[in-house]
This record gives C-alpha cells, sequence and structure tokens, in this order.
C-alpha cells in the first residue's frame, strides 16, 4: 500500500524548503535596506537569491514529483510580496526633493512626486492583476498559467504565459529594473558624499547603466501585460457570472 501524504510532509516537500529559503532572503534583504542602507549590496544580492531560487523550486517540484497547491501558494505571495517591498522601498528612496536627481541627475526637486506616483502605480497594478488572474482561473479550477485558463484572454496574456521566454524576460527584466534603480539611488548617494566618484562605483554605475538600457523595455511590456491581464481576468469573471445568472432563467 503506497504511502499516504499528510499536510506535514507537504509542508516540508523540498521546492516548499526552497520557497522558505526565498521567504527569508527577502525579508533579509528588506531588513538590510531599511536598518543598514549602507550594505545595500548585500541587500541586492539577497533580493537577487529570493527571486532567482523561483526557478530552482519549479525545477525541483517537477524532478521530485513534489508540485502542490501550498506551493504555488507559496510561490505566489512571495513574488508578489517581493515585488510589492521593493518599490515600497523605491518610494521610500526616491520619495523626497533630495533624492529625486537619482533618476534624473538634474536636481529638481519638483520631480519626487511623480516618482512616488509611479511606484504606487505600478505595486497596485502588480497586485490587483495578479490577484484577478488566480481569481478568474481559480474560480474554475484552472492554473492560472495553463493554456485552458488563459484560451479567451488578450493574444498577449496568452503569448506572456504560453511563451517562455517571452515570460521571463518581462519578468527578470521588471525586477532586475527595480534592482538597478535601488542601486543607483545608494551610487548617485554615494557621490553626493565624497570629493570624487571611485573607480568601484564608476564599474558599477556602467554596469547599472546597461542593466536598464536591457531591462526598461521588458519592465515596459510587463506593465502592459499586467493591465490587459487586470482587464481580460474580470471580464472573465464577468463572463462566468453571465452564464451564472442565465443557467438560472
Amino acid at each position: 500500500m503506497p504511502k499516504l501524504y499528510t499536510s506535514n510532509d507537504v509542508l516540508l516537500f523540498i521546492p516548499n524548503l526552497i520557497g522558505y529559503t526565498r521567504v527569508f532572503a527577502t525579508f533579509f534583504s528588506f531588513f538590510v535596506m531599511i536598518f543598514i542602507p549602507d550594505q545595500w549590496l548585500l541587500a541586492i544580492a539577497s533580493y537577487i537569491y529570493s527571486f532567482t531560487a523561483d526557478l530552482f523550486d519549479g525545477m525541483a517540484a517537477r524532478r521530485f514529483n513534489q508540485s502542490s497547491n501550498f506551493g504555488g501558494l507559496l510561490d505566489m505571495i512571495t513574488d508578489r510580496c517581493s515585488t510589492l517591498g521593493l518599490l515600497f522601498i523605491l518610494y521610500g528612496e526616491y520619495g523626497t526633493g533630495e533624492t529625486s536627481h537619482a533618476i534624473s541627475n538634474d536636481g529638481n526637486s519638483s520631480n519626487f512626486p511623480w516618482y512616488r506616483a509611479l511606484f504606487l502605480l505600478l505595486a497596485i497594478l502588480d497586485i490587483s492583476s495578479h490577484w484577478c488572474q488566480m481569481y478568474s482561473t481559480a474560480s474554475l479550477q484552472i492554473h492560472h498559467k495553463s493554456i485552458e485558463g488563459n484560451s479567451n484572454r488578450f493574444f498577449l496574456v496568452q503569448w506572456y504565459y504560453q511563451c517562455y521566454p517571452f515570460f521571463g524576460y518581462c519578468c527578470v527584466s521588471a525586477e532586475l529594473t527595480y534592482v538597478a534603480l535601488y542601486g543607483l539611488h545608494h551610487l548617485n548617494m554615494a557621490d553626493a558624499t565624497v570629493a570624487a566618484t571611485t573607480s568601484s562605483n564608476s564599474i558599477t554605475r556602467i554596469v547599472v547603466g546597461w542593466l536598464l538600457k536591457l531591462c526598461v523595455p521588458g519592465c515596459a511590456m510587463k506593465q502592459i501585460v499586467n493591465i490587459f491581464q487586470l482587464t481580460t481576468s474580470c471580464h472573465a469573471v464577468a463572463k462566468d457570472d453571465a452564464l451564472q445568472k442565465n443557467k438560472s432563467l
């Protein structure tokens, strides 16, 4: 007779253990960003581990046949809270007139409300679009990334979930754009406190600059996908409501 799984067994699945390290790394990165801002490179490394490990928990789930609804839930919550937390950090970093030059480098303190509005809107769009996508498919007991779950969605949403390279580019670009903006802020703050930019800061600034050039287009595309994901998932829920109402007539 095969061994019956218990809830504790599921909680200790290998991919879920990897997921717990992601949660720890995310909270650790936020702790460093808030309380030890001088160690911003350590914070970046911890955050990058968190979203990179997302790849390995999926591989482990398939390798050991340990896919679970709890694992999917843990993965989604970690993804969304990580992004939301980093956007919150950026809201604070770029949310004052003294630091508004970190993006524009023009010293115009009147720009900072626009940065705050940008990060706020990005956070709202990220949470609402993914929550509606999950709700619209979960109510039909379909996985939110499945072909069936996205069959009636806007073509860009279908392509996003069916074309893994496109999906990966958009997701990674969005995260790396936010990470690069966080690093850019601290590079500018360091430049403002020393007489001359150090060679290491110059190299890091070049890397961050190229990273933004490569990732900003993917980040922008991710926001476009999120907009259509939000609108089409809401339409799918309304369509299902109409079908249920019509059955009761």
